[in-house]
């Protein structure tokens, strides 16, 4: 028996033209499509550029409602006319929070959910924390109309457990949209590497297929303090990737072009894999207190 799904990565630049940026992501779904895939997967945030660069109050004006969201909106009519599933990034405001957001688009375009960043970045380019109220939803698993997927978020794919989570809850194959690159702060720490092996790790950890989705080009800032400083910029760096459940990247992109990347996955086959290996059964979470602690020791509050 064969259970057979065809995923796809975007990988695109983003400008200030929002509808420019909608138009394009909606060619490049149907690029996907087209070919065959039945649940593609956008970037972080791909509706405008990466406003978090730097911490400027303006870009608040971003955030929308679930039911207001242009970017939502625009794709759950996609989603219906192509019959793919859709994880759309979004900023979500509700009533005084704001959220950095993925609604779950299924193949009727209907919405089936939200899941909301857990892990909220704070570094030099990467100023979430001043934009995004840390995630509530939990990580979550979607039955959509091909696959059961889990869908996180950018700095939570660094988290070991945010992969475990989803693959517990079912998940068959995981996906990671990103906005990631340069580091403003420091133009020889490159992570590309990192970023796809931790990844990897995860798919070859819970036996399961991973896609992620990063985005391409330079984005500049002006410093909204200081009008004789200098711009800040992120090159970001592509190298969106799909990997299969040993690890094993299976298609990859390169660091600068747009492109849709597509592959076909057995999930029956892989869920045979999965359960041979004996890793869930295995498992002791009753020896894992550690990890509902801060300090290898005192339980979180």
């Amino acid at each position: 028996m064969m259970r057979n799904v065809t995923v796809a990565t975007v990988q695109a630049s983003y400008t200030w033209d929002l509808d420019n940026n909608l138009n394009k992501a909606e060619q490049l779904v149907r690029e996907a499509a087209a070919r065959g895939a039945q649940i593609i997967l956008l970037s972080e945030l791909f509706q405008a550029p990466y406003f978090c660069i730097q911490t400027d109050e303006k870009h608040f004006a971003l955030a929308q409602t679930l039911a207001q969201s242009q970017v939502v909106n625009h794709f759950k009519q996609v989603a219906s006319e192509l019959e793919v599933v859709l994880p759309i990034s979004f900023f979500e405001r509700q009533n005084q929070a704001l959220y950095n957001s993925i609604a779950i688009i299924d193949a009727d375009g209907n919405t089936l959910g939200i899941y909301r960043k857990t892990h909220i970045p704070d570094s030099p380019g990467y100023c979430e924390k001043f934009f995004f109220t840390p995630g509530d939803t939990g990580f979550q698993v979607w039955n959509t109309r091909y696959a059961t997927i889990g869908v996180a978020i950018c700095w939570d794919q660094w988290f070991p457990e945010s992969a475990r989570a989803m693959a517990l809850m079912g998940a068959e194959l995981l996906f990671f949209p990103t906005a990631i690159g340069s580091e403003p702060q420091d133009a020889t720490l490159v992570s590309t590497d990192h970023w796809q092996v931790v990844q990897r790790g995860h798919a070859a950890a819970n036996i399961m297929p991973l896609i992620a989705a990063n985005r391409v080009g330079k984005e500049t800032h002006s410093n909204v303090f200081d009008a004789e400083a200098k711009d800040v910029e992120i090159t970001f760096y592509g190298s969106s990737f799909i990997s299969d459940e040993h690890g094993q990247m299976v298609k990859a992109a390169n660091k600068t072009d747009e492109c849709v990347l597509v592959h076909r996955f057995d999930l029956d086959a892989i869920q045979k894999t999965r359960t041979s290996w004996g890793l869930f059964r295995d498992r002791r979470p009753e020896m894992y207190h550690s990890l509902l602690s801060c300090d290898g020791v005192h339980t979180c509050k």
